[in-house]
């Protein structure tokens, strides 16, 4: 089912493998038609998560990347969409002619094709691959397909593994026999799990590992808890604990090396034991949907860790402020820090405005991605540079001063897909700012992705007021990063939490929670 957390699991075996001294290279297939996520709502899909090459992909990507510590290719993102357009592309050059080209095998050996391709292509030792969606769906029915092709050829060592999910309807009352009938049905396709990983509310009972191990065909051995845990990066060591890599590389017949997670478990040990919090408030307009904003939280518990702090996240509806339905200052009441995350559209944006406001004149930290530079900046116009009206174009075409306007090179885009400023950009860093004390550095690389930016006609009359532009492209035509000079508020216009791992926090996340601390010490 989704939301059974197959991402985790993935990004979980990544991690203990790369402890055993194994290169791995993670592959995620998703069965929609889209060629990638970039179009999609939050509400439906979560979080578009954007890759150094600017491929816009599944949030399971950020899991692989904040486990992995790496940087993936866009090759690693498979959908229906680009494996159908890759085929149709083929057939109309003439690379199938004579033939009638059809699923099996012209599908199924592109996709053998490219996964080989992007396992030769990182060098690495073992490739996962996550196949999206449920067992059983005709959206990934082919591809299954493909895996079991691959699975059956000589020159490769493959393993199968199954997450499933084990339901108690009573403590102690586990029933095993949707995951028999599951197993049963990708047995029917030729595949057969030599692993089975069990999502559950409570550790499995004696009993229950019996039974599925014998109607699975699996040693006891192979099948293993996945129970709820305090942090998804508690997995590995769970994992570990029941002999995971044993099981895993003794079946696909690899050395065990001897080597350990003793440096994921001390950075986990820090999540689970804080000698503090902090109350840190998201304001944004996908709150229903927590996956919408997933890599901002997660930066939020790797600079937590960094800090020794536990974050206490609030999701602060913008639009219920902008509709007067909430006061700012009862909205924002109690939070040490604020983060204003990206977005699009009008909805919400002037209670994103006040939130900043509010921030600026109280003195609470305040950290704007993307959409929340806009919301600074257009907050530092209207309110101290009296630039009355002030607004982004993208919100308001006729606004007296359109202190936010889209990228020249953006203005003849007429699709949709793909057509932002996206992926990995350089960035200088003005010395002796806030956010150089941040990074350490005179020269950065964040991801990007949008189509609006700070209109260079206005920045002169901002900076005279006392806005700091603190970051720029490398040629100084867009604006990175702006801060205030009297208290702690960042914004850029990256994805800094895009990079954030838990062996290595976002340095703007890291120096949020910072000046958090030191108010509230203060306070």
């Amino acid at each position: 089912m989704s939301g059974l957390g197959k991402g985790i699991v993935s990004s979980s075996i990544g991690k203990i493998l790369q402890s055993k001294g194994y290169k791995v290279i993670p592959i995620k297939f998703d069965g929609y038609l889209n060629v990638d996520c970039g179009t999609m709502n939050p509400f439906r899909h979560g979080e578009v998560f954007v890759l150094d090459d600017g491929t816009e992909c599944d949030m399971d990507f950020g899991t692989y990347e904040r486990f992995l510590n790496i940087n993936i290719p866009g090759t690693c993102s498979i959908t229906g969409g680009k494996l159908f357009k890759r085929i149709i592309e083929k057939e109309r050059r003439g690379g199938f002619l004579g033939r009638d080209v059809q699923i099996i095998p012209h599908l199924t050996d592109e996709i053998k094709s490219w996964i080989r391709s992007v396992g030769e292509e990182s060098n690495a030792d073992i490739v996962l691959i996550e196949v999206g969606g449920t067992v059983g769906d005709l959206e990934n029915g082919y591809f299954l397909e493909a895996m079991r092709q691959l699975g059956r050829e000589e020159k490769e060592n493959v393993l199968f593994l199954q997450l499933t999910f084990v339901q108690s309807l009573a403590p102690g009352e586990q029933k095993t026999k949707p995951t028999q009938h599951a197993n049963k049905l990708i047995s029917s396709m030729g595949i057969n799990p030599q692993i089975v990983i069990c999502r559950e509310h409570e550790p499995l009972s004696k009993d229950a590992k019996e039974k599925l191990a014998l109607y699975c065909n699996v040693p006891k051995e192979a099948i293993f808890d996945d129970p709820e845990l305090a942090t998804i990066y508690e997995l590995p060591i769970v994992l570990e604990k029941q002999k995971f890599s044993e099981q895993l590389l003794g079946t696909l017949s690899l050395p065990l090396k001897d080597k350990d997670l003793e440096e994921w478990r001390a950075v986990v040990s820090k999540i689970k034991n804080p000698k503090g919090e902090l109350n840190v408030g998201i304001i944004g307009k996908y709150t229903a949907v927590k996956d919408a904003y997933v890599s901002v939280k997660e930066a939020l518990v790797h600079s937590g860790a960094h800090h020794g702090v536990w974050v206490n996240v609030r999701w602060v509806e913008a639009s219920e402020i902008e509709e007067g339905k909430v006061k700012v200052e009862d909205a924002l009441a109690g939070l040490d820090a604020i983060i204003v995350p990206g977005g699009f559209g009008s909805r919400g944006t002037e209670g994103k405005i006040e939130c900043v406001k509010y921030a600026r004149e109280k003195g609470i930290p305040y950290l704007g991605l993307c959409f929340g530079l806009q919301m600074q900046v257009i907050e530092f116009a209207r309110n101290v540079a009296m630039m009355k009206g002030a607004n982004s174009t993208e919100l308001d075409e006729k606004t007296p001063f359109p202190v936010i306007d889209i990228l020249p090179d953006q203005k003849n885009v007429k699709e949709k897909g793909g057509t932002m400023r996206l992926g990995a950009y350089d960035c200088i860093v003005k010395k002796g700012t806030k956010a150089h004390e941040a990074y350490g550095s005179d020269k950065i690389s964040e991801r990007h992705r949008h189509r609006f930016e700070v209109n260079p006609e206005h920045i002169g009359r901002i900076e005279e007021a006392g806005l700091i532009i603190s970051g720029t492209s490398p040629d100084g035509k867009i604006v990175e990063m702006v801060e205030w000079k009297d208290s702690f508020g960042i914004s850029t216009q990256a994805h800094p939490e895009l990079k954030s791992r838990l062996e290595k926090p976002a340095p703007l996340f890291v120096a949020l929670l910072g000046a958090a601390l030191e108010k509230k010490k203060k306070d």
